[in-house]
Parts: C-alpha cells; structure tokens; sequence
C-alpha cells in the first residue's frame, strides 16, 4: 500500500484492532434465544455503544427493536453544513455448527497461517472494526470530514426485520446522504469491490401430517402413508434435474452482465469435491447472483442413530429461497408456498408457514459516491481497480434505507470475501483485508465530502 497519513495510521491501529476484534467475537451473540443466553447479544451491544462512546459520537443509544433484540445507534457531528453518511454493520453471528468441527474455539479469535479465526470475525464483527479504523485514522489526520451515523444491527442473521420495523417508524434516524453497508465482501483477496446488487430471501417452514402416530414399518409400511416420505418427495420437486431450482411460476432465466466467476474459481471457493459436479446451468454469476436458489436449511427427522423401525406420522423441514433483483419476495413466498401444497403426494396435510423475509437489492452504481470509493479503492489497493459484483445472500435492510431514503446513495462493501467462509466451520478475516477497507473507507469519506 502506497505511504500516506491515513494508511500509517491504519497500519499502526492493527493491533489494536486485532485486541478489539478478539473481546467482540467472544461475545456469543447469535439473536437465537432458544440456542444462546440473551445476556451474549446484550453484552456485545454494551460493547460497540461504549466503543461509539470511546471515539466521541453522541446520541450513543441501544435500541430495542420489535423483535425483541437490540441495535446500536451513535452520531458523530461533523464540520457546519457537512454531508452525513450512514454506516452499518451487525454484531449478532451465525451459530458455530459443530464446535467440535473447528480447528480453533469459533469464539475465541486465533490467528493461523495469515488469518484470524473466529466467528463473526468476517461476518460481521469485523465490519464494526473497520468502521473504527477507519474513523480512527480520519481523526489522527485532520478529522472527520462529514456527520456520520452509525447502526450496528443485533439479528441480521436471523430475518427477523427488528431492525427494518424500527427504523420504518422512526425514518429520521438513519437519514443520510450515503451509507455503506459494511457486510459485504470483496470479490477475492485483494482485488477491490463494491457489491451492486444482493438477492432477497423467504425461509419457509413446511410441516407434512400423515398419519395420527407412528407405526411399525414391519406391520403397516408399504401402505401406510410415511410423512418422511412424502415430505422427501415434496422437496425433491423444488429442483430440475440438473439442480436448477424449479419453483412453480417464479422465473429462473435471468443473466449477470458484470464481473465473471469462472467455474475453476468457483469450485475452488466452495470446495467442491473432486468429481462432484455443479448444479443449475448458465454461468456461475447467473446462479449465484440474478436467478433464484432453494436450500432445505433443516429437516425434522430421527436421527441414524436410535432410529426405530417406524413409519413416520408427520415430518417438518425449513426451507430458504433466495431470490434475484426485480423479483418480489413476498410474491416468491406465496408461489413457493403454492409449489409445495400443490406437490405433496397422497392427499397428504400440508401446512407452510413463513417465518422471515427481505426484498432483493440493486444500487444505482453510476452515482457520485461510486466514483468516491472507485478513488478511495485505487489508493488503499493500489494497480487495482474495483470491481462490480452480486451477491448471493441478503441484507434485508437495505431496501429498507432505500424505500425510506431514495435520494441516498448506498455502497456495499466488506470482509467476507471467499475464504473467509462466512456461515461456516472455520469463519475467519484476512487482516490485509480489514487494513485496506479500513484505509479505503477512511479516503471514501474524504473523497465524498469533497465531492
């Protein structure tokens, strides 16, 4: 990285950030109360309001948002008459998996082989350190250049709209000109991008009854009606042969014109196993970023181990669908919904319910903020250029702060490049990673306010 005050600053703060980024992921936050004590979610709000409170931003508050957890709020003023930019983050995580399956404890944070491990180190805990950083070394060269607004999310991972709901009834708080997303993540280690548009989500429980109870599969099995069974069946018809999905009237046509994936990067990026073939057709980029995807996320069922010899009375599965800017989510709910009614065999009962949601996203990337942090990007990656590219989760809340604020311009970028493994055994951050961002974030806000 070229010398300049604000990556010097940057590059001094590592470790510091490093120390930071460790007490955060020890929180075990994730906004699941059933699965983890309420009081982790609370301390890590604690935690980022007193570090707001530490780099003098007023207004510091948590607030508790409709779905029972908790955001944090902080403004920072700026000179008279500046511009105010947003920037977000989460604090809450995804479940650890298996604990047993990481080669480190998930919330302790440990560097190996140039990385550190942790959960929520990429997603999204380390977004909340670079927003520091990044604020740190404007503060150390001259200052702050626009008002800034900071939200850190308590249940993004979860899709339970707290947040969404809480800022639909006070749409004055998060007003901006610009705000960036930071839960987002380059395209790969080292090459600069901003993510221009992010699929929608629907999670959908499906429950298939059969029978009153259980029975004997050697006494009634090959007339007795299994929900086991059925259920398989049900989820089967969400996908085409070749793996594509096949939602009943939800269209699954549509092409990616930015930036490529090529197979080869792809299979190595997910770790496809040798011989393992890809699903779907189309390029990977039409797959992951404009068509829809379906996903059996759980299946209520007896395990292998102390199965009984039974024909199964009722089975239950929760089953994600993400779908592509410029289709509406709950219109992709009602069809999925119609798609597994009209699907399950042998006039078998089955209810669905849905218990998350969010719109599909796409930024307008030809505003001036773009260009602010195409300027930013060159300097903090410098022989690169930033790149355009999808993204194939959702955060819901962004068209959220679209609807409510259409004149803001709104950026995506952040850590959870491929090897971080987001959502996974072994999540981690690569600290030239979170340096760069933070460097690039600190020279976008120079950049903008001067624009």
């Amino acid at each position: 990285m070229s010398s300049n005050p604000v990556a010097e600053t940057v590059a001094s703060l590592m470790p510091r950030a490093k120390a930071e980024l460790a007490e955060l992921v020890a929180f075990k936050s994730v906004a699941d109360f059933t699965q983890f004590p309420k009081s982790e979610s609370e301390a890590a709000a604690n935690w980022v309001a007193d570090a707001l409170r530490g780099e003098g931003f007023v207004d510091v508050a948590l607030l508790d948002t409709p779905d029972g957890t908790q955001s944090v709020y902080g403004y920072l003023p700026g000179p008279e008459g500046a511009k105010t930019v947003l920037l977000y983050a989460h604090y809450d995580v995804q479940p650890p998996l298996d604990e047993a399956g990481w080669t480190s404890p998930p919330f302790e944070l440990t560097e190996r082989d140039g990385r550190w491990y942790g959960r929520g180190a990429a997603d999204c805990k380390g977004g909340v350190i670079m927003h520091l950083l990044a604020l740190r070394a404007l503060k150390a060269d001259g200052g702050v250049p626009v008002n800034v607004k900071v939200i850190v999310e308590g249940s993004e991972e979860q899709g339970t709209g707290g947040l969404e709901r809480y800022a639909e009834q006070h749409p004055e708080l998060l007003e901006a000109d610009t705000i960036v997303i930071g839960d987002a993540g380059n395209f790969r280690v080292g090459l600069p991008t901003v993510t221009t548009t992010l699929r929608g989500m629907t999670l959908v429980r499906v429950r298939i009854d059969t029978l009153a109870g259980n029975l004997h599969s050697g006494q009634f099995g090959g007339a007795a009606p299994d929900a086991l069974a059925a259920l398989i069946r049900v989820l089967d018809s969400l996908r085409a042969e070749n793996g594509s999905t096949t939602v009943d009237g939800l269209d699954a046509t549509g092409t990616w014109d930015g930036l490529e994936y090529t197979e080869e990067q792809f299979r190595a990026d997910a770790k496809v196993l040798d011989g393992v073939g890809l699903i779907g057709d189309g390029s990977v980029a039409d797959r992951l970023w404009a068509r829809p995807a379906v996903t059996v996320l759980g299946i209520d069922c007896p395990p292998v181990v102390g199965a009984t010899p039974s024909v199964h009375a009722n089975a239950r599965a929760l089953v994600s669908l993400r779908v592509p800017p410029g289709v509406d989510a709950a219109e992709a709910t009602k069809l999925l919904q119609a798609h597994l009614q009209a699907h399950t065999p042998w006039g078998a009962r089955v209810t669905t319910e849905q218990i998350g949601q969010g719109q599909a996203f796409r930024a307008d990337a030809a505003s001036p903020a773009y260009q602010a942090m195409a300027d930013a990007m060159a300097v903090a990656y410098p022989g690169e250029t930033m790149q355009y590219a999808g993204e194939g989760g959702s955060i819901p809340l962004c068209n959220t702060l679209a609807g409510l604020y259409p004149q803001a311009e709104i950026l995506l970028i952040g850590l959870s490049e491929p090897e971080a493994q987001i959502h996974a055994l072994n999540e981690s951050v690569h600290p030239q990673e979170l340096e760069r961002l933070s460097v690039a974030e600190a020279l976008f806000l120079r950049n903008y306010a001067a624009g």
